[in-house]
């Protein structure tokens, strides 16, 4: 088994995040042992969720070096339409794919990995906004509460973070 308390997470912050998407998977992977970095386009800055939380970045998404992380997950929200539009976004979220490490997206997240162009091919499900954009990505989407294909790990909605968490978790601990 892997240790999770070895880990470190990257997770994607901007306004508008969706409050539960973000708080819910950070604590649950804290509460596993792992080390959970948020990063927005500034460091330190608030940014607040739909429903005004507050949460402070850790890092500028622009220091980043994907080879630091041991997997990205992407809460939903609108935070990730204006966050896909960032080219260090989308270099990030391809580098840690292609590394081979675990994306989680969940919601409305799924518009990153679009615009990173790594769905073509992944079974994954989202909220039904974005199913289209995912299927016009090459993704064939299914209406399940969560989706695990390869080393990526799907959700739809807030209702699903206890599968979407527990199946992040035992995708991290899990033997080779």
């Amino acid at each position: 088994m892997k240790n999770i308390s070895e880990m470190k997470i990257l997770m994607f912050v901007d306004d508008v995040y969706e409050d539960l998407e973000l708080w819910y998977p950070k604590l649950r992977l804290q509460e596993a042992g792992a080390r959970v970095v948020v990063a927005g386009p500034e460091a330190w800055k608030i940014y607040h969720g739909k429903h005004s939380y507050p949460c402070k970045s850790d890092s500028a998404i622009s220091s980043l070096n994907s080879q630091d992380f041991d997997a990205l997950v992407i809460p939903g929200g609108f935070a990730p339409d204006k966050l896909r539009r960032d080219p260090k976004v989308l270099e990030i979220t391809r580098e840690i794919f292609e590394q081979g490490k675990l994306i989680a997206h969940i919601c409305h997240a799924g518009w990153i990995p679009i615009s990173a162009k790594i769905m073509k091919g992944f079974r994954c499900t989202s909220t039904p906004g974005i199913k289209d954009d995912l299927i016009n990505s090459g993704a064939e989407w299914i209406d399940a509460p969560v989706v695990v294909d390869r080393n990526m790990i799907s959700s739809r909605r807030p209702d699903d973070l206890p599968e979407f968490c527990k199946s992040i978790v035992n995708y991290l601990t899990k033997e080779e």
